[in-house]
């Protein structure tokens, strides 16, 4: 399997661990498949089979197959069997679904340690990143950003291991109380946490920022985690196919999903799912009050906003305006014309924004199957109490995002709907007390998160003193 860059058909292809530990393309573009290996229906009757009988590890180490071809097979399953097993997980199903009604399912991604649907992904970079790294005898330096839940996901994934550090960038005062604590807790020698100035949208330019200085990344390594690397998009297409063969009992079925999204990685890897072709009717993109997704879906106009009209509000992972794998579903949209991609991404974006034509965005609507809806502070606390109310489940605030959305296209969608759970509840206690009265319970393995010590850095928003904190800290630590 090659792998080539949004933006310059021209560069030379590379192959599945290059672009593991490359991230983002040198040219600014982000990584993808030459092309879409097939799912067929024979191979999805093999699939059911395997999840039946085997479990989640041995489903995905068959779809890491159809991508990863300088891995051995044996390898890739067992790095799947470490990253996808109790009781690094609490469900030995990994994902549970759970049917509220004919109409809506919920698919539970956040079983894992941090409570977060990025630990689906990040337990798995974890094992491949060791795995590579200890074959090439490298090591890497992780940067990241993130709007609350990546960054504990990765450095839970990441803490301890062989040949890694995790410099991680968080917007100062934007995460709850409780994400903070689960990273900042945190006093591995090989994880940095760095808070800076601004929003989250301003940590991923420093992140994009320090990636493009080729000579700076080539000298400490530079690697990401973020939703950039195709690798996390490969990890979250399982939970796709492996819902897709819950909900349903036979091939021809298709089914619909909503999905609460602000950077756009946890839908593009539904888009890649139905591209392969997964029975995939609608993909539902469900955004809060930054709703500059649900603007291009409904107008075309794609227009970023910047960090003074960027809301904090109550599903805080999702107060993103720059959704960067946009970038990789607008690259198939476009028949994949890097020239254009470029143009767009590379230039017009950095002035505000651009349109797309009507014949574009209806290629995308119809059949790529986007729609989109969303949801204010005032939505997602009456939502928290009726489900809880009404089916006994109780859903954090950007799941409840994604139910509310869910529930206005109920009559439009003739498929079952399955929201993707975000996180559990216990991350967003004050929005959960709001809603429903109540505290949220409190897993047996987070009882004393908020007692541990703080360690994290404040750095202005500037990617030079971020590059010379990394510089001082890999010269300081080994790993």
């Amino acid at each position: 399997m090659d792998y080539i860059s949004t933006r310059d058909a021209t560069a030379k292809a590379r192959s599945f661990t290059d672009i593991l530990l490359t991230g983002l393309s040198p040219d600014g573009g982000l990584f993808m498949p030459a092309v879409y290996p097939s799912i067929t229906p024979e191979l999805l009757n093999e699939w059911r089979t395997l999840l039946a009988n085997d479990g989640y590890a041995a489903l995905a180490a068959e779809v890491l197959k159809l991508f990863v071809d300088d891995i051995p097979e044996r390898d890739l399953e067992e790095i799947a069997k470490r990253a996808y097993r109790t009781p690094v997980f609490a469900s030995e199903e990994i994902v549970p679904v759970t049917r509220l009604n004919d109409d809506l399912h919920i698919g539970h991604l956040s079983e894992g340690p941090t409570a977060a649907f990025k630990d689906m992904a990040m337990q798995l970079l974890g094992e491949l990143f060791e795995y590579e790294l200890g074959r090439r005898g490298e090591e890497i330096n992780i940067l990241g950003a993130t709007s609350g839940d990546t960054g504990s996901s990765a450095e839970y994934a990441m803490r301890g291991r062989d040949n890694i550090r995790v410099f991680m960038l968080t917007p100062a005062g934007r995460m709850t109380p409780f994400q903070q604590a689960q990273m900042f807790g945190l006093d591995d020698p090989n994880i940095f946490n760095i808070a800076l100035d601004g929003v989250f949208d301003d940590c991923q330019d420093v992140v994009k920022e320090v990636s493009a200085d080729a000579a700076f990344k080539s000298k400490y390594s530079i690697g990401a985690v973020n939703s950039i690397n195709f690798a996390r998009l490969l990890a979250q297409v399982v939970y796709y196919v492996a819902t897709y063969l819950k909900v349903t009992e036979t091939n021809d079925q298709r089914i619909s999903f909503c999905v609460p999204t602000g950077n756009f990685g946890n839908v593009c890897a539904g888009h890649i799912a139905k591209q392969m072709g997964l029975p995939i009717d609608r993909l539902i993109v469900a955004t809060n009050e930054n709703d500059v997704l649900h603007e291009f879906f409904t107008t075309g106009d794609y227009r970023p906003r910047g960090a003074a009209d960027t809301h904090a509000t109550s599903s805080p992972s999702m107060d993103i305006s720059k959704a960067s794998n946009f970038e990789r579903m607008i690259f198939d949209a476009l028949g994949r014309d890097a020239d254009r991609t470029r143009d767009l991404f590379g230039t017009q974006v950095k002035h505000g924004g651009f349109s797309l034509d009507d014949d574009t965005l209806h290629h995308i609507t119809h059949d790529f199957g986007f729609a989109s809806g969303t949801s204010t502070h005032a939505d997602r606390v009456d939502t928290i109490k009726q489900i809880d109310d009404e089916y006994g489940v109780l859903v954090d605030p950007h799941t409840a995002d994604g139910v509310f959305v869910a529930q206005q296209f109920a009559d439009e969608v003739d498929t079952p709907i399955v929201v993707l759970e975000t996180a559990l509840p216990v991350k967003f206690a004050e929005t959960i007390r709001e809603a429903t009265g109540r505290e949220p319970e409190v897993p047996e393995r987070f009882a004393t998160i908020m007692d541990a010590e703080r360690h994290v850095v404040d750095l202005p928003n500037d990617a030079d003193t971020v590059k010379a904190f990394i510089a001082d800290a890999i010269d300081r630590t080994d790993v």
